[in-house]
């Protein structure tokens, strides 16, 4: 059966503080649940005291944002504002770093709000765009195709 649901765990949290693990195990596995995921919410609420929560620093540490490399993020994004012809792409800041770009790109929205990493040009229109644009117009118009 698939993951016990946030209201079940609130109702095994509530048995259990009332001392009542007979009325769990009967509930539970009647309505599918293996035995060992009931006894693992349960000890989770003697340890705790919630069934959903968990207890700080449990989990996988986030070593890759770290605050040595979100400021150095910082530093190698900040370099490249207002100048032209000079960028790096976030390959190239992780290459650098030596952590992945994901991780770079990660950074920069989450921890700097940066949410346009890498600003694109906008189309020039010049006379010759224009000569081009009203050519193809005149094209499409006149009906003709090759």
């Amino acid at each position: 059966m698939g993951k016990v649901s946030l209201a079940d765990k609130m109702r095994i949290q509530t048995l259990r503080e009332q001392h009542l693990a007979k009325a769990i195990m009967a509930a539970y596995t009647v309505k599918g649940r293996a035995l060992s995921t009931v006894k693992k919410i349960c000890q989770r609420v003697d340890r705790t005291g919630s069934a959903t929560e968990r207890k700080a620093g449990c989990g996988r540490s986030k070593s890759v944002r770290s605050e040595a490399n979100i400021a150095a993020v910082e530093e190698l994004i900040c370099l490249q504002e207002g100048e032209t012809g000079q960028h790096s792409s976030s390959r190239e800041i992780a290459a650098k770093l030596n952590i992945t770009d994901i991780s770079v790109r990660r950074i920069a929205k989450q921890d700097l709000h940066i949410t346009a990493f890498c600003r694109v040009p906008a189309q020039v229109i010049n006379d010759a765009t224009k000569e081009a644009i009203a050519a193809c117009n005149g094209f499409a118009s006149s009906g003709q195709s090759s």
